[in-house]
């Protein structure tokens, strides 16, 4: 196929699937925006996340519990966080259908509730919501947004072979903004299009396609698999390795000792998470968190709620030492969406570029615009002045 005929296909690939998915991906790009430093603001009111240091032990999972559910009464608990001995202990109160999402702050060492918190309301969970799925019910909106992504990365592919200079002549005005006195703004346009467009795309490129990873099961899947992965996607909770069955309230239930064993084998952490057991035949879930915002380098630990022991997991999330290059890679992806992989200037480039495309579409608008409308306004003009 000549030259000219394929930049001819891919431009209106470009121009129909920058239709298609324009609006979706100037919402992605703003809300985008809107998330990124959420934990940064969060982190400026929250006074209630720091207790005064006591001599004592925490309160055990059990306690923290018992407490919490004296403001929740009627939900479950999904997990019990604990931080640093001067950080405030935070229980996790999630349910899918209908979604309820709810955080108590307790003091560790006494288990006074010092604040509860509504994790699905407010200005980030908007941000969020909106960039998930358009504020839409979820089964209808994240497919929505998900695949807008998925055609997203035709149009970045497409923008590059329609930028690519076909001429040495080319090269200095596809590469710079050869602006002047006398450019004319559709000039200037083209160029905030195309010039920022194509130095900005391999970072485009790189959150969107983690951003579809997130939101398509089967293209992680085909990713994980391309690059020579072997373990299951899925997160798997192994059963306990021995026979006799215990309840949690009984005090040689593994669940009363895993943070002291956690904090004692992994003793740079940052946070623990420990989570109930939904019945009786399941390990103990144990997550261990090293930094502000990252995931990709949890360990994720099964205790047996018999003997404590650490029980082996098929899935891709184990410890960080035993993944291997692939499950890096995977576990990396939602890390490197939201710029967190290289910490607070990460963060700052992810926004930069979720920026970028907010304009995008506004900008690849005003070109169509005037290639298929400028003329014609002209041309009015001058018939009404003659």
């Amino acid at each position: 196929m000549e030259k000219k005929k394929l930049k001819k296909v891919f431009r209106k690939i470009h121009l129909y699937l920058g239709f298609a998915t324009g609006l979706v991906v100037f919402i992605l790009g703003v809300t985008g925006c809107g998330w990124v430093f959420h934990d940064e603001f969060k982190n400026l009111f929250d006074d209630y996340s720091k207790v005064q240091v006591e001599n004592k032990p925490f309160i055990t999972p059990l306690q923290a519990k018992e407490k919490a559910l004296t403001v929740y009464p009627e939900h479950h608990i999904h997990g019990i966080a604990y931080n640093q001995p001067d950080e405030a202990l935070e229980v996790i109160f999630y349910e899918a259908d209908p979604e309820f999402y709810r955080s108590v702050y307790l003091n560790p060492y006494n288990g006074a509730v010092l604040h509860k918190e509504d994790n699905l309301s407010g200005f980030f969970a908007f941000m969020l919501k909106g960039h998930m799925r358009l504020w839409l019910p979820k089964d209808i909106g994240q497919p929505i947004t998900s695949y807008s992504t998925l055609l997203f990365l035709f149009i970045i592919v497409s923008g590059i072979v329609l930028w690519w200079p076909s001429s040495k002549k080319q090269r200095k005005q596809r590469f710079t903004f050869d602006w002047n006195d006398k450019t004319k703004w559709k000039r200037k346009n083209y160029d905030l299009h195309s010039v920022v467009g194509f130095y900005s795309s391999f970072f485009v490129f790189l959150i969107a396609f983690t951003g579809v990873g997130i939101g398509l099961g089967w293209v992680a899947f085909i990713t994980y698999k391309v690059i020579g992965g072997e373990k299951s996607l899925y997160f798997l909770q192994p059963n306990n390795q021995t026979e006799i069955a215990l309840k949690l309230e009984d005090p040689n239930n593994a669940l009363h000792k895993v943070f002291d064993i956690t904090k004692e084998k992994f003793p740079d952490y940052k946070t623990v998470e420990v989570h109930l057991p939904e019945s009786d035949s399941l390990s103990i879930l144990v997550e261990v968190l090293y930094g502000e915002g990252q995931f990709h380098d949890v360990d994720y630990l099964f205790f047996d709620q018999k003997t404590a022991e650490l029980i082996p997991t098929e899935s891709i999330y184990g410890t960080y030492a035993d993944a291997d290059f692939s499950d890096l890679v995977l576990r990396m992806n939602y890390d490197i969406h939201v710029g967190t992989i290289f910490g607070l200037p990460g963060k700052i480039l992810a926004f930069l570029i979720s920026l970028l495309v907010t304009t995008f579409p506004i900008t690849g608008g005003v070109i169509w615009y005037g290639k298929n409308y400028g003329k014609k306004s002209k041309s009015r003009e001058l018939v009404m002045k003659n």
